[in-house]
C-alpha cells in the first residue's frame, strides 16, 4: 500500500471486534509515527496506551460519570463556535450517515459513550509548557499514526469523547501534571458486519477549500 492508497483508504471507524491487538503491531504502527516532523525537532507528543483490565475500568469510569450526567472536561476545548462552511459540512453529517448505514445510524450515540467498542486507544499527551504550535505536531504525528495503522490492518478514530473526563484518564494511566491530554485515538479491528462503518463522510472539491495564484 502506497500513502496515497492509505489516505483513501483511513476513515473513522465506530464499531470494533473486541479481538485484541497484536504487541507486535501496535509497537510497527508507533515506530512509524515517530518519524513525524516537528518544530525544531522538539517531539512534543508522549504517549498513553490502555489496553485489556486498564481500558475496562476506564470504560467504567466513563460510565459512571455519563451516569452522574457529569459535564465533560477535555483538556484540549472545544471550540467556542463554528465558521459557516464547517458548520454546513457538519449539517451534513446525519443525512449522509443515514444514506449510508440506515438504522445502524441510531448506534451513533451509544458507540461514542462506551468508547466505540474497541480494545485499545492511544492517548497523546504534550508538556503544558509548550504553545499551541505544538498542537500542529501532535495532529500530524495523528495521522502518521492512523496511516501506519491501515498499513497493518487495523482501523481508528480520533474522538473528543476518548478524553471527556481527564480525572478518571490520570487516575488508571498515572498521567503526570505536567502533561496535557491532548487527543485520545482508537485502534483495532474493524467490524465490517456492522453498517455503522459504511459510512465515509465526504470532502469538499478543492476549488471550496485552495487558492491558486500564478
Amino acid at each position: 500500500m502506497n500513502v496515497i492508497q492509505a489516505l483513501n483508504a483511513r476513515h473513522s471507524t465506530r464499531a470494533f471486534l473486541p479481538n485484541q491487538v497484536e504487541n507486535e503491531k501496535l509497537t510497527a504502527v508507533l515506530e512509524a509515527a515517530a518519524r513525524t516532523p516537528s518544530w525544531a525537532n522538539s517531539q512534543p507528543w508522549e504517549v498513553f496506551i490502555a489496553t485489556g483490565d486498564t481500558l475496562d475500568r476506564i470504560k467504567s469510569g466513563y460510565q459512571e460519570k455519563y451516569a452522574d450526567k457529569t459535564t465533560p472536561t477535555p483538556e484540549t476545548p472545544r471550540p467556542v463556535e463554528w465558521s459557516e462552511a464547517a458548520k454546513k459540512r457538519q449539517q451534513q453529517l446525519h443525512p449522509d450517515m443515514v444514506r449510508d448505514c440506515g438504522d445502524a445510524v441510531e448506534q451513533f450515540g451509544l458507540l461514542n459513550r462506551t468508547m466505540f467498542n474497541v480494545p485499545a486507544v492511544i492517548y497523546i499527551c504534550m508538556n503544558k509548557v509548550l504553545s499551541q504550535w505544538s498542537l500542529y505536531d501532535i495532529g500530524a504525528y495523528s495521522q502518521s499514526l492512523m496511516l501506519a495503522a491501515i498499513e497493518h490492518g487495523l482501523s481508528t478514530i480520533p474522538a473528543i469523547t476518548l478524553v471527556h473526563y481527564p480525572d478518571v484518564l490520570r487516575r488508571e494511566l498515572k498521567i503526570a501534571d505536567n502533561l496535557k491530554i491532548a487527543i485520545g485515538i482508537a485502534i483495532g479491528y474493524a467490524d465490517k458486519e456492522n453498517k455503522i462503518n459504511d459510512f465515509v463522510s465526504a470532502r469538499s472539491h478543492l476549488s471550496e477549500i485552495v487558492h491558486f495564484f500564478d
